[in-house]
């Protein structure tokens, strides 16, 4: 079956999907998903994008999953898991024709693993709620995978930065600092290296594949925002220990786990390679497509 024959359900169509949509799309394949609100609805009907207006509770109509071959999700856990597979579990149990499932996950349920290198063999230890939740979304995603016999793909996704969401934006809001804690390094992922990753494994799906989504050069967040300060041509942001930054509890958090995430089996996929192998190359273009665009 041809990307053109499908029909792709994505619940959540956040910032990630919307990087893959173009693609999947201009391949002749059939988009359907869900937002928060009935404007942002009528905006993805205008583009050719069949959306519904989801909750978080309340199951979907049934027809809104009709002739569905393929499920993404993006929506963020609940406190019990995915709040898409409980709500809409009768549905989906029933579903003809499912041939694939993507989670996006995230590489926080690995939990903090002193700083060590770790590949997709590493045992979950989630310590904060949403990767609690998310454990328990890719265990229920995983179960209808399983039930149904079709493929799942589960995503853990390091930091996710690219256009309007990157270390320029945080800059250009003012009163950046930045945290150093010797030793921490964070991973992230260009948003357009996700939409790739997504591709690839949809298009050949494969049993079950538990895949890290990281560029695989982590770095300490000081340095991005360093970097990019250089790039804009601004000073760089003052550095604060992290034991004075007085972060609330949420940011603090972040900083407790510690992981520098493996992708070899990212690099793998078949006919994947990474756009931006590093946060160099991911700013350098980040910056020079925002120029095109303003200088247009």
């Amino acid at each position: 079956m041809t990307l053109r024959d499908r029909h792709i359900f994505c619940f959540g169509l956040g910032y990630s999907v919307r990087a893959l949509l173009p693609q999947v799309m201009a391949l002749g394949t059939r988009v359907s998903g869900t937002v928060r609100c009935e404007v942002r609805a009528a905006d993805w009907r205008a583009q050719g994008v069949a959306a519904y207006v989801f909750d978080g509770t309340a199951p979907l109509p049934k027809e809104a999953l009709g002739g569905v071959t393929d499920i993404l999700v993006s929506v963020p856990p609940g406190r019990f898991g995915c709040p898409a597979f409980l709500a809409n579990r009768a549905t989906l149990v029933r579903l003809p024709g499912l041939v694939w499932i993507g989670y996006l996950s995230s590489t926080a349920v690995y939990g903090d693993c002193g700083g060590a290198w770790i590949d997709e063999s590493h045992s979950v230890a989630p310590q904060s709620a949403d990767a609690l939740g998310r454990v328990a979304a890719e265990r229920a995603w995983s179960a209808l995978a399983r039930h149904r016999g079709v493929a799942i793909d589960l995503l853990r996704i390091s930091g996710i930065y690219g256009p309007g969401r990157s270390a320029f934006d945080q800059l250009r809001r003012g009163g950046t600092r930045a945290i150093v804690k010797s030793g921490q390094v964070f991973n992230r992922i260009h948003v357009e290296d996700i939409a790739a990753a997504i591709l690839s494994a949809m298009s050949h799906p494969a049993g079950r594949r538990i895949l890290n989504l990281a560029d695989g050069c982590p770095a300490a967040s000081s340095e991005i925002l360093t970097q990019a300060a250089a790039l804009l041509g601004l000073p760089p942001p003052p550095e604060v220990p992290l034991e004075e930054a007085g972060l609330p509890p949420a940011m603090a958090a972040f900083y407790a786990e510690n992981r520098r995430i493996l992708n070899g089996r990212l690099r793998a996929l078949p006919g994947f390679a990474l756009r931006y192998p590093d946060h160099h190359a991911g700013l350098a273009a980040i910056l020079e497509t925002e120029r095109r665009v303003q200088a247009a």
